[in-house]
């Protein structure tokens, strides 16, 4: 009661974590509709990270960045560098929630789930990101069930050559393990600019971070984890209405894990290692005439995950790996019949493949494919009234075919500074190639539906210097596909779960410009899902921050996080029983001041995280990391 009590008060004060500023009603998103659309004509509480928030906050991962956001809780965020991130919104897990990049979803087709790995982006890469919670796959097709995280990545300067380069290093320990050696560092640099019609971007990051043991306990070796990233961009404009962008990039982590023997060897000789990489590139001309615009989206990518752990049974060194091939297609042309009112027609291919030695699934049977065919219309009126409606039909190569839709009004009263909304949307899941064709694979598997119904205000205050919003959800969830064991042959498969099960709750968001210089930001999160859906989702969470800008060349944040009591589980290797736990609530306060040392040449930062050093357990046998601090620098050339 004295830590909630805590949290009360500090709401109470309107003081936030690094929650990203309410945007003003006037700012542009393009999440619901796919085209640059101004936020009050919007019918979503879309929650945008700008490129100024990202750039006052550095040293940051993309995971600490979204863990901060009303309605999302990034599980892993806390623990070491190594450890698997989970992305929950509204209740959800990774498979309901659709990760874009520059417009293309991305996800690794050999996973159970078809996740993406968020450990693979840099927030150095990032242009800004947009959160649109609820369900979406009317616009993005499968996976878009809770919320799509759309991530825009940097852009050329119009300068024929700009760049920059950065490094920051910083302690990784854990609260009951002190040890504040430099442990973590970060370092890239990026070349930009424009020559003529052609525009270029090329950035290389790397990381190293040990410190810190995977697992939870004293007797653990420190874990390693290595990152490197590439990122080309190219971009031709021969004249205003074509342009033809390329990309292409490169991702490859490897850390290493614990098992149960490893506490008996050395440091030197860790026996669990993962090596996992991404390639990507893909080509997006468009074409903007009269009435509308055109636009085609191309996204190749190919994923390797390559495993070696000891065998606990035979003390022996077991190696297995998965592979996967995935193409992504999508034409859609937007089509303005007046100012008021346009029209998004589009196709969508997207086709995956997998192989795994190790599990024999072959790349000949682990394969399949969709077309979808879908619509959008947007209605502005003159009179407040807004209207986003549409609808998509998926046609699948493997279960029967499917079909989805949304409507999403909204009214807007400008005198008054108030929006209502509301929507009704719905969306599919995919079943993914492991749970078709992997030994406990089931082909007669269809898609998990959901439903969700939203109701919400936004609201602004003395010409906008207080704002305020609030989202009421109601998700249902069906046919899920669970995992079945058969307690008489033991046999065990996937399987399309009867029953629906559902979650609600509450989003607010709050946001203060005190002065010029002086903003609290606050937000809080109340999800209540049935039994089956609680694992690791907190029922209560809040962030409260105070950003100060001191002068131009100074900047000063101090952030506050709750996260309320989880339920995990744990396999008991002793009974071979998987056994329920609750694991505590906890508090974190962070801070951090960034100073422009020569405006728009040279940056200098310093953080610290965990200031109160609390110890906590994120995840069930799993370490958390304590007290950490970390400076860096950045030079603009």
């Amino acid at each position: 009661m004295i830590r909630f009590s805590a949290f009360t008060l500090l709401f109470a004060m309107n003081t936030y974590a690094q929650e990203p500023t309410p945007k003003q009603l006037d700012e542009v998103v393009i999440s619901d509709s796919k085209f640059a659309l101004a936020r009050e004509k919007s019918g979503k509480v879309i929650v945008k990270i700008t490129a100024n928030e990202l750039e006052k906050n550095p040293g940051q991962s993309i995971a600490s960045i979204l863990s901060t956001v009303v309605g999302v809780e990034i599980n892993g965020n806390q623990s070491s560098a190594g450890k698997n991130l989970g992305t929950y919104i509204r209740g959800g897990r990774n498979r309901q929630t659709l990760i874009i990049i520059d417009g293309i979803p991305v996800t690794d087709a050999s996973g159970v789930n078809l996740e993406y790995d968020l450990r693979y982006i840099s927030a150095e890469q990032v242009e800004s990101i947009e959160v649109m919670k609820g369900a979406a796959s009317t616009l993005y097709g499968s996976g878009a069930a809770t919320g799509v995280i759309n991530i825009t990545l940097k852009k050329a300067s119009k300068k024929e050559l700009t760049g920059n380069t950065y490094f920051s290093l910083g302690t990784q320990t854990t609260a009951d393990n002190v040890n504040y050696r430099p442990q973590d560092f970060n370092q890239g640099i990026s070349l930009n600019g424009t020559i003529g019609n052609v525009n270029y971007l090329a950035m290389f990051n790397s990381i190293e971070t040990k410190g810190i043991s995977e697992a939870q306990g004293m007797d653990f070796e420190p874990d390693q984890l290595s990152k490197i990233s590439a990122l080309m961009k190219i971009g031709f404009k021969p004249n205003t209405k074509f342009s033809f962008d390329f990309f292409t990039n490169f991702d490859k982590i490897k850390n290493n894990y614990d098992g149960f023997y490893d506490n008996f060897t050395s440091a030197d000789t860790p026996l669990n290692v993962a090596k996992t990489q991404q390639f990507r590139f893909g080509f997006s001309p468009k074409y903007k005439y009269k009435n509308g615009e055109l636009v085609f989206n191309s996204g190749f990518s190919m994923n390797e995950r390559n495993y070696t752990s000891l065998n606990t049974w035979s003390n022996s060194i077991d190696y297995s790996g998965y592979n996967s091939k995935s193409l992504n297609l999508d034409a859609f042309n937007k089509y303005n019949f007046s100012s008021r009112f346009f029209l998004i027609l589009g196709t969508q291919f997207q086709f995956n493949e997998m192989d795994s030695q190790a599990e024999l699934i072959v790349k000949q049977n682990a394969k399949s494919n969709w077309f979808d065919t879908y619509i959008t219309t947007v209605y502005n009126s003159d009179f407040g009234l807004n209207v986003n409606a549409g609808a998509r039909y998926d046609k699948h190569s493997i279960y029967n075919n499917y079909s989805v839709y949304n409507f999403n009004p909204s009214y807007s009263l400008s005198k008054m500074g108030l929006k209502l909304i509301g929507s009704y949307s719905t969306a599919y899941i995919t079943p993914s190639l492991y749970q078709l064709f992997s030994p406990y694979g089931n082909l007669a598997l269809t898609p998990e539906k959901n439903n969700t119904v939203e109701l919400g205000f936004e609201k602004d205050f003395i010409n906008k210097k207080i704002q305020f919003n609030t989202v009421c959800f109601y998700r249902e969830e069906n046919n899920s596909i669970g995992f079945y064991t058969d307690p008489v042959t033991f046999a065990s498969n996937y399987v399309n779960i009867d029953g629906n099960y559902n979650a609600k709750g509450i989003e607010s968001m709050l946001s203060y410009d005190a002065t010029n210089k002086l903003k609290f930001k606050a937000n809080y999160t109340f999800t209540e899902v049935e039994e089956p859906l609680k694992r690791l989702i907190p029922k209560h969470k809040a962030n409260v921050s105070i950003d100060y800008d001191y002068s131009e060349k100074a900047y000063f944040n101090l952030s506050y996080q709750y996260v309320d009591s989880r339920k995990d589980v744990f396999f008991d290797g002793g009974t071979y029983e998987t056994v329920p736990v609750q694991l505590g609530s906890y508090q974190l306060v962070n801070a951090m001041i960034n100073f422009k040392i020569i405006k728009n040449r040279f940056n200098l930062f310093a953080s610290a995280n965990n200031i109160l050093n609390a110890n906590f357990t994120e995840n069930i046998g799993y370490s958390t990391r304590g007290r950490n601090f970390k400076i860096g620098l950045n030079v603009i050339f």
